[in-house]
């Protein structure tokens, strides 16, 4: 790879990392919208793989009830297993997907699926969700994300608001995140190894992005009771529309 499109994996790292810091999520969102700039989306999806894995771990066991959550949320889990992988098999056979031949129209998905999450926060849509509901709820939009996440790479659709909308506490709520970002990331690396993504030539932009991201996380949950969170989630939402609207545009023009 390239020293400068290295220099720019490693700053699109840092500025995702420190917006799941402040946030709780972004890593996999914003990183997807900013390296499909630069690189066909299979190719950004796997430097993502391991820095989205470590760092949602690390949100993930942070938490302080995770046998509870994981034992609520275990259908949403499978059914974003199956989505994901459904999705690689249907994105083949329709000829969309994170693979070099089908990057425009992939590209295109990744930024209207940028678009709708952003237009969500920025709306303050907030849904709620009775408890009896969640067992055919839970493993719909389980499904739903995972067939958006094999196309895009990106797995916060529905994902992010339907956990909002159970009503979870908020620290049981980012602990569900996390716990729902690595299970995505597990399930989108399955279709990553089938489509011979992962090389030992992106080891090196990988671990870069790892580091990078890694002290993005660090410095953005410094600074997470610094800084007004409306604002902050107004200019990230804001900054996710125009590039998800780009992207869209980019793919069609």
């Amino acid at each position: 790879m390239p020293d400068g499109k290295l220099l720019f994996v490693v700053a699109v790292f840092a500025l995702a990392g420190l917006v799941k810091g402040v946030i709780g999520l972004g890593l996999p969102t914003i990183s997807m919208g900013l390296l499909a700039l630069a690189m066909p989306p299979l190719q950004a999806a796997a430097i993502l793989v391991l820095p989205s894995f470590l760092t949602n771990v690390w949100q993930m066991l942070a938490g302080p009830a995770l046998r509870t959550v994981a034992l609520r949320l275990w259908p949403m889990m499978l059914g974003i297993c199956l989505g994901t992988w459904l999705g690689a098999w249907l994105g083949d056979w329709l000829g969309v997907g994170l693979n070099e031949a089908d990057a425009r129209y992939s590209g295109a998905l990744l930024g209207a699926a940028l678009a709708a999450y952003a237009a969500t926060g920025l709306a303050s849509i907030r849904f709620a969700l009775r408890r009896a509901r969640e067992p055919w709820a839970g493993p719909a939009a389980g499904v739903l994300t995972g067939l958006i996440a094999s196309a895009t790479g990106v797995f916060v659709i529905p994902a992010v608001p339907y956990l909002q909308a159970i009503g979870l506490e908020k620290e049981d709520l980012v602990q569900a995140l996390g716990l729902s970002f690595t299970v995505s990331t597990l399930a989108l690396t399955v279709n990553l190894a089938r489509a011979g993504a992962l090389n030992v030539a992106l080891a090196g932009p990988t671990f870069s992005a790892l580091a990078a991201a890694g002290a993005g996380m660090w410095l953005g949950q410094s600074l997470r009771a610094r800084l007004p969170p409306q604002m902050f989630r107004r200019c990230f939402f804001g900054g996710l529309l125009l590039l998800g609207a780009y992207l869209v545009a980019r793919a069609f023009l």
